[in-house]
C-alpha cells in the first residue's frame, strides 16, 4: 500500500471516511441552524422538554443544567445530569426540543438499564487506555525492527506491533456499542415527543430531521476508526510479508 514514499492506504482507505466525517459534522450544524429558526407552537423549551420525557418515563432524579457552547449537549451518568447548550437550554424550537429530548432519552436507557450502554459505559476506561497505547506499541515495535540489534527479536516485535492493531480495534468495538445507543435514544425522544405532544406533526418531523443529521457523525465516527483500522493491520502485515 506504499508507492514511492506515499501512503495509498490513506488515501484509499481513511480519505474518504474523513471527508465522510467531515461532511456530516457539517450537515448536522446546518440541521440544527436551520430549525432552530422557528419558535414551537407550545413555546416549551429544551430543558422543559427534557423533563418531560424524562417525567414520561418515569425517571425523576435526574438534574438539568446549562452548559456554554454549541451542541455541547450530553448526559453525564457520573453524576447523574443532563447538560444542555446554549442553543438548546431555553429555546423553544425544533431543534433544541430533538435535541434535548435526545440526552434526556440516555437518561432513561439508564435508568432502565438499556444493554447496550452499560456495555458502552463498561469499556470506557479499557478503550480510552488502549487507544493511547496503539500507536506507541506500533511506532515503537517498526523503529526497533529497523535496527539490526534486535533483528532475532522480530517476531517479537511483529507481534507488538499487531497487539497494538487490536489495541486501536477497541475503538472500533466503542463506535459499534455506539451506534445502537444513539439510535435508541432518538427513538426514545420521538417517541416521548409523540405520545406527550410536545411538537405539531410539521415540528416532530423537523426534529427528526436533526437527528437522523446528528446519527450521521456517529455513523462517520464508526467508518473512520474503521478505516484507521484497516490501515494499521494491512501495514503491520505489509511490513511482515516484506521483510
Amino acid at each position: 500500500m506504499f508507492f514511492y514514499g506515499f501512503d495509498w492506504s490513506y488515501l484509499v482507505l481513511v480519505l474518504p471516511a474523513v471527508v465522510f466525517s467531515l461532511w456530516a459534522s457539517s450537515r448536522v450544524n446546518s440541521t440544527f441552524q436551520k430549525y432552530s429558526q422557528t419558535r414551537t407552537l407550545r413555546g416549551m423549551t429544551g430543558a422543559q422538554a427534557a423533563q418531560e420525557v424524562l417525567r414520561a418515563n418515569g425517571v425523576y432524579n435526574v438534574r438539568i443544567e446549562r452548559i456554554s457552547g454549541n451542541l455541547t449537549d450530553h448526559y453525564d451518568p457520573k453524576t447523574n445530569v443532563i447538560r444542555l447548550s446554549d442553543s438548546v437550554h431555553d429555546h423553544a424550537s425544533p431543534a433544541a426540543i430533538g435535541v434535548a429530548a435526545h440526552e434526556a432519552g440516555h437518561a432513561v436507557q439508564y435508568a432502565t438499564n438499556y444493554g447496550p450502554i452499560k456495555f458502552r459505559a463498561a469499556i470506557v476506561n479499557v478503550t480510552n487506555i488502549a487507544s493511547r497505547l496503539a500507536m506507541p506499541l506500533i511506532l515503537i515495535s517498526f523503529l526497533l525492527m529497523g535496527l539490526e540489534f534486535f533483528f532475532p527479536f522480530r517476531n517479537f516485535l511483529y507481534t507488538l506491533a499487531m497487539l497494538g492493531v487490536l489495541a486501536f480495534g477497541m475503538s472500533v468495538v466503542f463506535q459499534l456499542v455506539t451506534l445502537p445507543t444513539e439510535y435508541n435514544a432518538s427513538r426514545r425522544a420521538l417517541t416521548a415527543i409523540e405520545d406527550s405532544r410536545l411538537l405539531t406533526e410539521e415540528e416532530q418531523r423537523a426534529a427528526k430531521k436533526v437527528l437522523s443529521a446528528a446519527a450521521l457523525t456517529y455513523v462517520a465516527a464508526l467508518s473512520v476508526s474503521l478505516a484507521q483500522f484497516l490501515r494499521l493491520f494491512l501495514m503491520v502485515a505489509g511490513r511482515r510479508r516484506r521483510d
